[in-house]
């Protein structure tokens, strides 16, 4: 199943009168399926929120967000609770990786949570990471892995309950370069191979390049979209 994302006129306002402040104002975009877009733009400019209220985890002021054609918004907190757990797959900055476990377990945490089988859930976590090119770090627990072998790990995670939109946030802070490149062409492809959707939240240009599409946010409005220039170079 593919999935369609649509925001329409977004909103979302922090505090009332003289002290309201407008963090997103009237954001409107729409994405393709197997589309990754990258949200760019000084700090304080809403990418977060905007992302946050996508993923449901904030409610907007005003406007709306449709996946396959329903809206986010205006469900209940159960409803929200369950579009969380079964639509979205969340990949942080801090990587937030539990220390006393292994790659492999880490990956059966969200699994467990949402009452999947765990043999199934065990041959699922073995597939992600034969993927992201971490089975042979398979039992090694979180602290012994690198930076780059985290946030891979994290990327597998994020996608144990086949979620339809990736949602990313400054996934290459902590990381030099090449080791950011290197997770963030794994974004890509994982989303493109799926049929879903992806959008991540960068400071690095460099970055936001590999990715299909450029919104450029500033002052809680985006101001520009444009094509990533180095999409094509990533492997499809």
């Amino acid at each position: 199943m593919t999935t369609t994302l649509v925001v329409q006129g977004l909103e979302k306002t922090y505090g009332s009168g003289d002290d309201a402040v407008r963090a997103v104002r009237n954001v409107s975009f729409e994405t393709r399926p197997g589309e990754f877009v990258a949200l760019v733009g000084p700090s304080g400019s809403g990418k977060t929120t905007l992302l946050a209220m996508v993923g449901g985890l904030l409610a907007p002021t005003g406007g709306r967000i449709l996946v396959n054609d329903r809206e986010v918004g205006g469900t209940s907190k159960r409803d929200l609770a369950r579009y969380r757990r079964e639509m979205i797959g969340f990949v942080f900055q801090a990587n937030n990786l539990l220390p006393f476990l292994t790659a492999w377990e880490n990956l059966l945490v969200p699994a467990i949570l949402g009452s999947t089988d765990k043999k199934e859930a065990g041959a699922r976590a073995d597939r992600l990471l034969e993927e992201l090119g971490l089975t042979k770090r398979r039992n090694a627990l979180a602290t012994q892995l690198s930076g780059g072998e985290r946030q891979r790990v994290a990327i597998a995670r994020a996608l144990m309950n086949d979620p339809r939109l990736v949602l990313v946030d400054e996934p290459t802070a902590s990381l030099d370069s090449a080791r950011g490149r290197q997770v963030v062409e794994s974004l890509i492809q994982e989303v493109r191979s799926r049929d879903v959707l992806g959008i991540m939240v960068t400071h690095d240009m460099a970055m936001a390049e590999l990715a299909d599409r450029v919104l450029e946010m500033h002052d809680g409005e985006i101001r520009e979209h444009r094509a990533g220039k180095l999409a094509d170079q990533v492997p499809k």
